[in-house]
């Protein structure tokens, strides 16, 4: 199958240079005037040809789209914009470079995304405290099962004709999404059928438990659940403000039937490091989830994809992979991003910055170029679902490749909280600090302004691009991608350095141990969760390998010695030696048969500890040679000796009975029953 690349200079309005395209673009490059409309044929013999085609217009794509399903060739086709992000810019002229980029990294499949099903049945509960839920629940009533909950105190007019259920509660717990509410109501009351002028209710209860499929929220209080603008399902609007009131009754009758919604996150349990032994370690996803989705389970967590709101902050914080982005997994991403900066420093392209954003963006890049200058030809800009998405892979992979700044564009008011993100920024610009990258080459741009954009991309810090970028592969697992984008850095760094400090809460570092208090007990190897601490079954040994390390914290909190400290920083240096010995000790061997058992330390530790107890001090002081003996010659020295823990205790008092009692009054001459 040949892949076909289309341009359109869209009737002229741009320039388009075949001679770049076709060296950058991985197949056939057709040049087009009017592809949809005065060359609507020969678009129709491309579409149906069989061939691969990538179209750089995506204003017509439903067009395109349409006759491609016509042709049965729905499956072959691509689009991609180059007209506004590239084509209609004063710096058009010098957009060849960027348009080949665009169209080449367009080419790079991505696999199909996962989806998880959610059934509504329409079951609705509105909760309100005023005549206007009683109007929304009557507007409601012929599309949706409406179940009207008013707050206590409430008074309103009761409806002439009870259309839907009307009661009175104050939802004290939410939980669920679409599909499948769960609300506990306090001071639950049915009302009265006999109410007259305002709605009156029976006796109330709490901790009463109902259902619903949506809910609506037309209270004047804070919202039920954190970030409720991301839970499907829950709609809250203003009751004081009609055209709100209109925009949610359109909303809500639309929440009926069956849907799809994306898998946002894969995650792995086998590589969470949450806790190990209710001692709890990486916390960086629970800290970050707007949505409420991701709980403690245990010592791993849980994500409900059913309430998961795709930020990917999660995913982008996960600190060993066990929590990755699949829309698109990072690996596919990362194949699109090698392949726009490889094509467009490979066709003469220079200074590459990279603008990194979601559905907003594209707003504000259409608006820059129909109604201003347009983007920079310099400036490549990469669509994403989420912003929040992106991990500290794609910013070092992206240094790696020869960018020479990155840019990320999110609202002046993010729908959600973005402090995973600053922290993913913060680190990246460390990092490429460290290496000579600059001073802050990468950069926030929070802005609804299409004109703030082209300024605050000429304004960014200068910068150092690579001098010899990599081209490594992106292939593995999230983590895997992580330390291998960061090597690649490294190799491709102005200024390259092995250790660079990092601020605490960093996914990676190394661990300060003290050797002489250590007693090799290895409990510090069982609370790792990612390997990094290792040991030797034939011999007491501790090794540690820094590439592996996540900075859970879990051994310094299992340590019982409390000997180990976490060192933020990366350190290329010890990444490359791998695992290394910490500590290493002779086993210490049984007095009796010699077997090698336990470490000396450790044995030596615990002696010093009983030296003053009784059991094994004085006259008992033999017995501390049972600490020196494996566990088979301690049980039988131990029985034939006669040696018990409680031979030199003083008797207990027997305890008193009724009869010791009767039988001392007697003694004494008295009436033992009086």
């Amino acid at each position: 199958m040949t892949r076909v690349f289309v341009a359109c200079s869209c009737e002229g309005t741009m320039p388009l240079n075949g001679e770049a395209l076709a060296k950058g673009c991985p197949g056939r490059v057709e040049l087009a005037q009017s592809f949809c409309q005065a060359e609507a044929q020969r678009a129709a013999s491309l579409i149906g040809s069989g061939d691969s085609l990538v179209i750089g217009c995506t204003q017509e794509a439903p067009r395109f789209q349409q006759m491609a399903e016509e042709l049965g060739s729905e499956d072959r086709i691509s689009f991609v914009n180059i007209r506004e992000q590239a084509g209609w810019s004063i710096d058009a002229h010098k957009a060849a470079p960027k348009m080949a980029a665009l169209m080449a990294a367009a080419a790079e499949p991505m696999p199909a995304t996962p989806f998880v099903t959610i059934e509504s049945r329409g079951v609705t509960l509105i909760y309100g405290e005023g005549q206007e839920a009683i109007a929304l629940a009557q507007a409601l009533a012929e599309t949706l099962d409406i179940t009207l909950l008013l707050k206590p105190g409430t008074m309103v007019m009761p409806p002439r004709r009870m259309e839907f259920p009307i009661v009175q509660g104050r939802i004290a717990k939410a939980e669920g999404v679409l599909g499948g509410f769960t609300l506990t109501i306090d001071q639950f009351a049915l009302a009265s059928p006999a109410s007259r002028a305002q709605i009156q209710f029976g006796p109330a209860r709490d901790g009463a438990v109902s259902n619903a499929d949506i809910l609506i929220d037309l209270t004047r209080g804070a919202p039920l659940f954190a970030a409720g603008e991301l839970r499907e399902g829950y709609l809250k609007a203003d009751p004081a403000s009609a055209p709100a009131l209109a925009a949610l009754q359109l909303k809500a009758a639309d929440l009926v039937g069956t849907f799809d919604r994306p898998r946002y996150i894969t995650y792995d349990a086998d590589l969470c490091a949450h806790a190990r032994s209710r001692i709890t370690g990486c916390t960086r996803c629970l800290d970050l989830c707007p949505a409420g989705a991701i709980m403690p389970d245990g010592n791993h967590v849980a994500i409900d994809p059913l309430i998961c709101a795709g930020c990917g902050q999660c995913a982008a914080a996960c600190p060993t992979g066990a929590a990755a982005y699949a829309l698109p997994p990072v690996d596919a991403n990362l194949r699109r991003l090698r392949t726009l900066l490889t094509v467009y420093r490979q066709t003469g392209g220079q200074d590459a910055t990279l603008l990194l954003h979601d559905d907003h963006g594209d707003d504000l890049i259409d608006a820059l170029a129909r109604f201003g200058d347009g983007l920079p030809a310099h400036v490549l800009p990469v669509r994403v679902n989420e912003v929040t998405q992106a991990g500290l892979e794609f910013f070092s992979s992206a240094f790696a490749w020869g960018a020479h700044r990155v840019m990320v564009l999110t609202r002046a008011k993010p729908k959600h909280d973005v402090a995973g993100l600053q922290t993913t920024l913060a680190l990246a610009n460390t990092i490429a600090r460290g290496l000579g990258f600059g001073e802050a080459p990468v950069a926030l741009l929070s802005t609804d302004d299409p004109d703030a954009l082209r300024p605050a991309l000429s304004a960014m810090a200068p910068s150092v691009t690579s001098p010899k970028p990599a081209t490594f592969l992106p292939a593995g697992q999230k983590r895997g991608l992580l330390e291998l984008s960061l090597r690649e850095m490294h190799r491709a760094a102005p200024a390259p350095i092995d250790v660079i400090p990092l601020d605490k809460g960093a996914p990676f570092g190394g661990l300060t141990i003290d050797i002489d208090n250590c007693t090799l007990c290895l409990s510090c190897v069982s609370a790792c969760p990612v390997h990094a601490l290792g040991d030797n079954p034939d011999k007491p040994l501790l090794s540690f390998d820094e590439s592996l390390c996540v900075q859970c914290g879990l051994c310094a909190a299992t340590c019982p010695e409390k000997v180990i400290t976490l060192k933020p920083q990366i350190d290329f240096a010890a990444w490359e030696a791998h695992r290394k010995t910490v500590k290493e000790e002779e086993p210490a061997h049984c007095l009796q048969c010699g077997k090698a058992f336990g470490t000396k330390a450790s044995l030596e530790k615990v002696k010093a500890k009983l030296a003053g107890h009784w059991m094994f001090s004085g006259e008992n002081a033999k017995r501390a040679e049972l600490l020196m003996m494996c566990e088979d010659c301690r049980v039988e020295v131990t029985v034939n000796e006669s040696f018990s823990p409680y031979g030199d205790v003083p008797e207990r008092p027997k305890p008193r009975t009724a009869e010791d009692y009767l039988r001392e009054r007697a003694e004494r001459g008295e009436d033992p029953l009086n």
